[in-house]
């Protein structure tokens, strides 16, 4: 299968500091992949810097067979590759419903409609479209945000932490979503902390430490790899543990 989304030999950062070292992965259609490793890895930096919010100090960025290497995040929005921040994702003096219709807002028609589409896709926020931003919870405005990012029919959804610093109940809530929108035929990239609930929804998996590209596997494989779980999964190795 053609990946929808490829990258090979990328290396990028901050300023002139070089955080990432010629890492490549890639994304199929239809699948999830998750992003995996110590704080400080590289995780959001690499993200980033594919979703077109960092340049590429080298390597090659594809989507969907064409070279996107140096497209900002607004191209590669209208090409179909959203990209939802882990903070600062959302507009909190506006409405959901007014949050939606700001990410449909290159739409040429539709937008009440697939408006609506998305917040079927959210209960939560269906039940109050008109409901400021900042009155959501964590949850609910990682909801929102997702929501926003998928107005434009993307066919890849790139998420940085999507899940960070929310409660078991709302994290389960996300990872069902994401798993929703996978299974509509949007592929899905994300970096996320809580390795071992994100892994067991994943399709596959990347392990990246110090900048580096360490392993690549299905998800199924990196919940069954000892090293895995020993480092990045809080799993104690066998024979060991209460």
């Amino acid at each position: 299968m053609t990946p929808l989304l490829e990258a090979v030999d990328v290396t990028t950062g901050y300023g002139e500091l070089e955080i990432v070292h010629r890492v490549s992965i890639q994304t199929e259609p239809g699948e999830i992949v998750t992003i995996i490793g110590p704080n400080g890895a590289g995780k959001s930096t690499l993200l980033k810097a594919i979703a077109g919010v960092l340049p590429k100090f080298s390597g090659n960025v594809s989507f969907d067979g064409r070279d996107v290497t140096k497209l900002n995040a607004p191209k590669m929005v209208a090409l179909g590759a959203s990209f939802v921040p882990q903070t600062d994702n959302v507009f909190p003096s506006l409405s959901i419903r007014e949050n939606l219709e700001m990410g449909g807002y290159q739409r040429t028609s539709g937008t009440s409609a697939r408006v609506a589409e998305v917040l079927r896709m959210f209960p939560e926020l269906e039940r109050r479209p008109g409901e400021q931003a900042s009155n959501l919870s964590g949850g609910q405005r990682q909801a929102l945000a997702i929501g926003r990012a998928l107005m434009l029919d993307p066919r890849l959804l790139m998420l940085d932490e999507p899940t960070a610093a929310l409660s078991p109940v709302m994290r389960e809530e996300i990872f069902d979503r994401v798993e929703e929108i996978r299974d509509r035929g949007v592929a899905v990239l994300m970096v996320e902390q809580n390795a071992k609930e994100a892994l067991a929804r994943s399709d596959r998996g990347y392990v990246l430490v110090a900048g580096e590209r360490v392993l690549e596997q299905s998800g199924e494989e990196m919940l069954n790899n000892a090293d895995v779980g020993r480092l990045f999964l809080g799993l104690e190795p066998a024979g060991r543990g209460a």
